[in-house]
């Protein structure tokens, strides 16, 4: 049979020429916004899936939430394909998929939904706005899916300061096998110079600095404990933390359901706060986690977990308090019915008085840094609410640990005998 070929009206800008020349299996490209990074991604999908002599070869395109891919990525896709109509290409948009007539297949997926993921098999990958994501969609789900196969991978997005495309950064500036891009709006010459000084003057110097400079120091817009952990990492306070047997060990509790339970581990000592550990996951019943913190060597004084613990579940008729007593769990503490500007603000208490183990406690510092309010795009506005993201299970731990922990952790002093001057008043 005679082979078929698309002839494609993409005309690649000058500065992805590089990316999409590559031979490296692996790239993570950081560039300012509307550089046209996702424009370039879904051509490079579809050249491949055009090109590829695997059996049914299998290509994905991957961003936060499925809705997201759908609103930024589906409309360029059907641009890209549009001329394989000639040679039956089809699209399929219920499932955010095109077929071409070789058997290659792109498909657009949400890391919120990441069930979808397992089981398949894929020979590329782009991850989208990267830094948005829980860092497991990789090291778990899609990692695995590219094994048999040798697929390549491209982590693409806009610095949303040191998380994991910081990483991913990092690893392609040093390891071999990656190809790596940074375009910075000073440097590419994609927006122009009137443009780029209207948008210094309407945004703040941290904002221009990470949407249009590539910058991982500025600040997460929105972050509420943002500068508090860099603070934390200039004053060395993110470090080696070792476990003290001479001091008892908290627990605190974020109680997730359908989505992860995230648990933070703290030893006080003095005025200082020690967080030695951090532990999550997602889709395990109570008793895993039980046994997860029996499985560690600490001594407990008790363990923190969320007001409406108590709560009776229709299925039970137990509360998720009465079934971690039945595993065995002692001395737990229902944290105090609470505004969550209250706790926020109770965590910006308490960071500065911390230590954070950097290792073990990794994913959690990253969670705490990139925690952050919405944003309202149509009003150019912080909302009053957090995103709920990955990011919210760590974050609410630690606030019920800042609410509950002073009052738990150390003896209250309210009513300590009062010491008078022994000097008159003259």
């Amino acid at each position: 049979m005679e082979k078929q070929s698309i002839i494609i009206d993409y005309q690649p800008r000058k500065q992805f020429i590089p990316f999409h020349g590559r031979t490296e299996r692996f790239a993570c490209i950081v560039t300012h916004r509307r550089a046209g990074k996702t424009v370039a991604c879904i051509h490079d999908l579809q050249r491949a899936a055009l090109r590829s002599t695997n059996v049914r070869p299998r290509f994905a395109y991957l961003s936060p939430f499925l809705k997201q891919s759908k609103t930024v990525a589906w409309d360029y896709l059907l641009d890209a394909m549009s001329p394989g109509r000639e040679i039956e290409a089809t699209a399929h948009e219920s499932e955010l998929r095109v077929d071409y007539p070789n058997g290659g297949q792109v498909r657009l997926y949400g890391a919120d939904n990441p069930d979808a993921l397992r089981g398949i098999y894929l020979d590329g990958v782009v991850l989208d706005e990267y830094a948005d994501m829980d860092p497991r969609v990789w090291s778990e789900i899609i990692r695995p899916t590219l094994a048999d196969r040798q697929g390549w991978a491209v982590f693409i997005g806009t610095p949303k300061g040191r998380n994991a495309l910081y990483e991913m950064w990092r690893r392609s500036q040093s390891e071999e096998g990656w190809f790596s891009l940074m375009l910075k709006a000073s440097d590419t010459g994609l927006i122009p110079d009137g443009e780029l000084a209207l948008a210094r003057r309407d945004l703040s110097a941290e904002q221009y600095a990470q949407e249009f400079e590539c910058s991982f120091d500025a600040a997460v817009v929105g972050a509420y404990y943002g500068k508090l952990m860099a603070q934390a990492e200039q004053d060395r306070r993110i470090t080696g933390v070792p476990y003290d047997p001479a001091a008892l060990v908290w627990t605190a509790w974020d109680l997730g359901i359908r989505d992860a339970t995230a648990i933070w581990f703290a030893q006080v000592i003095g005025r200082e706060i020690r967080i030695i550990d951090y532990y999550d996951a997602s889709g395990a019943d109570l008793g895993h986690y039980v046994r997860e913190i029996n499985n560690r060597p600490y001594v407990y004084a008790g363990h923190i977990v969320p007001h409406d613990a108590r709560a009776k579940e229709l299925g039970t008729g137990k509360s998720r308090l009465e079934v971690l007593e039945s595993l065995g769990l002692r001395n737990l503490t229902l944290t105090a019915l609470h505004r969550i500007e209250d706790g926020i603000n109770a965590v910006r208490v308490l960071v500065p008085r911390c230590w954070f183990d950097e290792k073990r406690c990794a994913r959690g510092i990253d969670a705490l840094r990139l925690y952050r309010s919405e944003y309202d795009d149509r009003l150019q506005a912080l909302k009053p609410h957090p995103v709920h993201d990955w990011t919210s299970h760590a974050a609410d731990a630690f606030r019920y640990l800042a609410m509950t922990l002073d009052r738990k952790a150390a003896p209250s002093d309210f009513h300590r005998r009062i010491e008078y001057s022994r000097h008159s008043v003259a």
